[in-house]
């Protein structure tokens, strides 16, 4: 059995940052990671990559090429990787054992993660090669400054949840540089009788309905709730690293075979 966190979220949520403060934080713990590069616009890193799609196809090339804009290469570039996840994907996989842990950095065209079927067919591939997968969402924490943003937050988070069908971690990202984080708060734990009238407040009187619906939606399904990761603080870090080991069930598997061998020793 592998572990995967599938790194997504909108351009600018600070993916990169993320990956490369879980392979320190997983350093100085002594845990052993795989940082795998799916963007084919990324020019550099601040981590070791086991893995690069650039080896594979890169943007530019693609641009130059085909005459396409950032956008549409973009698009063109994770379909030509869709069409060789049984031949370069699956030969870089073979490179690792079965209780090693990998951590996907995604590009962050919205697309890719809420309607176009490239990161679910990806996802389905990891799963057939017996790996437990977790999405893990960022979201900046300075794009939650008032209720209409949360609200595109949780819908856009939302989306990829149902999309890929994945077990999911939502996370805000950059809390560090946040000066009030009291501004925050009303959204790490909403309250609807809170959030609706302010809600109201900033739309047209004709989208109240639609209002009420989109925060019962939030409220009574609980879907959908963001975990503040704070990059200066280890308990932070290791918190979030908690939550998403949860998720794909990391180390449980390791506790059997524990067992399951002192069980023989004592025999």
């Amino acid at each position: 059995m592998g572990y995967a966190q599938l790194v997504i979220g909108p351009a600018g949520g600070g993916k990169s940052t993320y990956c490369s403060s879980w392979y320190q934080h997983c350093v100085s713990v002594g845990r052993t990671i795989h940082i795998v590069n799916l963007d084919p616009a990324t020019e550099s890193f601040d981590y070791p990559v086991a893995m690069d799609v650039r080896e594979l196809i890169s943007l530019d090339d693609v641009m130059e090429e085909l005459g396409l804009g950032p956008n549409g290469g973009l698009i063109y570039c994770m379909e030509h990787l869709e069409e060789n996840l049984d031949d370069w994907l699956a030969e870089e996989l073979d490179n690792y054992l079965d209780d090693d842990y990998l951590v996907f950095d995604c590009p962050g065209q919205i697309e890719l993660f809420s309607h176009v079927p490239v990161l679910r067919n990806f996802v389905d591939h990891l799963r057939r090669k017996n790996f437990n997968v977790c999405g893990v969402y960022l979201l900046d924490s300075q794009f939650m400054t008032d209720v209409t943003k949360f609200i595109s937050g949780c819908m856009s988070s939302l989306s990829a949840m149902v999309q890929l069908e994945l077990p999911h971690v939502s996370i805000l990202s950059k809390m560090d540089l946040v000066t009030n984080k009291k501004d925050n708060d009303d959204y790490l734990n909403p309250e609807p009788r809170v959030l609706l009238p302010e809600l109201n407040q900033q739309m047209a009187p004709q989208f109240e309905k639609l209002n009420k619906a989109l925060i019962e939606l939030v409220d009574e399904y609980s879907m959908v709730s963001f975990v503040p990761l704070d990059l200066r603080k280890e308990s932070s870090i290791q918190y979030v690293l908690s939550q998403i080991d949860n998720c794909i069930q990391w180390g449980e598997d390791a506790d059997v075979k524990v067992r399951d061998f002192n069980s023989e020793g004592g025999d």
